[in-house]
């Protein structure tokens, strides 16, 4: 049994708490906003069970945690990491649960939490799972990463039981990359969808969403192969198809015609692919890697561009080799 701070009381935060909760660990769940009840807005029906402990004091979240869980918005990672700073012993294991990267430096969520915390091991966590359907006890597969395949491997017997297998992976950027740039190619799916395309059109965007991100991914270092794995093509597919996706949810409006801010109002949760499609625009200049899809979708966020004219101009760009 570990003794478990999950920082972040959100939908993904809850739904890790009550998967290390039914593991037989010890787990306290830290928020820096009010506490009211021990049910996430967002799951609804879902009330945490009495064991799990619930507190809006630094303090006495850290105290005696072994293993930290980041699980919260990309935006947040480095204040709440920061938080516990004065906490962290040598050697200590920090999980990150978030996708995205951190706006402005573009760096991976990793090398945040790397950077604020230099003495701990820092791992991620991601893969194609919906909070929705993990406290309800579906079966679902996820990655484990760490530089240090032997903090991966810990993670993995952490979080792993017969409904959530844990597969483990040395290369951190693939895993980060692929699951942060999926949100950017899910919101365009959902473009899809709101302008009432068909399975062909998804199957192609999704096809050439992966590419794109391997494109950039192996720019930056990564390796093209985990791409292909849990949490490259795996998080895409669940992510562009479902409805518990905030991010295909919040395209499926655009492609209404909604505005931005009418499409955040409406789906009333953070929506990562927004920031995230700003981020992957710039990495992608400053790598020189051809992303077509992630220009677009840019263009429909933050240049008004209707959705349905960056379909026509994805559809009719040049002649060019699969690849």
């Amino acid at each position: 049994m570990k003794r478990i701070t999950i920082i972040g009381f959100g939908t993904w935060g809850t739904a890790l708490a009550s998967l290390l909760d039914r593991n037989g660990h010890s787990v306290t769940i830290w928020s820096k906003f009010p506490i009211e009840g021990r049910h996430c807005p967002f799951l609804k029906g879902y009330v945490l069970p009495e064991s799990i402990i619930l507190t809006e004091s630094v303090e006495e979240a850290a105290c005696n945690a072994e293993i930290y869980v980041l699980a919260v918005p990309s935006s947040a990672v480095r204040d709440a990491a920061t938080e516990f700073q004065s906490f962290y012993k040598e050697g200590q294991i920090i999980v990150n649960a978030g996708k995205g990267f951190e706006e402005g430096s573009l760096k991976l969520l990793s090398q945040v939490v790397a950077e604020v915390a230099p003495r701990c091991r820092v791992a991620v966590i991601s893969g194609p799972c919906h909070a929705e359907e993990l406290v309800g006890g579906m079966p679902s597969a996820y990655v484990a990463a760490a530089d240090d395949l032997e903090t991966a491997k810990l993670v993995q017997d952490v979080f792993m039981n017969p409904l959530f297998r844990v597969y483990v992976n040395d290369d951190v950027a693939g895993v980060e990359i692929g699951g942060a740039l999926k949100n950017v190619i899910a919101l365009s799916a959902g473009c899809g969808d709101g302008l009432g395309y068909g399975d062909n059109a998804k199957a192609a965007l999704m096809t050439r969403g992966i590419a794109e991100i391997a494109r950039l991914g192996v720019a930056m270092g990564a390796k093209h192969e985990t791409f292909m794995g849990l949490a490259g093509l795996g998080d895409l597919i669940v992510t562009c198809t479902s409805m518990h996706s905030r991010n295909r949810r919040a395209g499926i409006l655009l492609g209404q015609g909604k505005t931005l801010d009418e499409t955040l109002a409406e789906v009333k949760a953070v929506v990562e692919g927004v920031v995230t499609t700003k981020n992957a625009y710039e990495l992608a200049k400053k790598y020189n890697v051809e992303m077509p899809i992630v220009e677009e979708m840019y263009k429909i966020l933050f240049e008004d561009k209707p959705a349905r004219e960056a379909v026509n101009d994805l559809m009719s760009r040049g002649k060019t080799a699969e690849g």
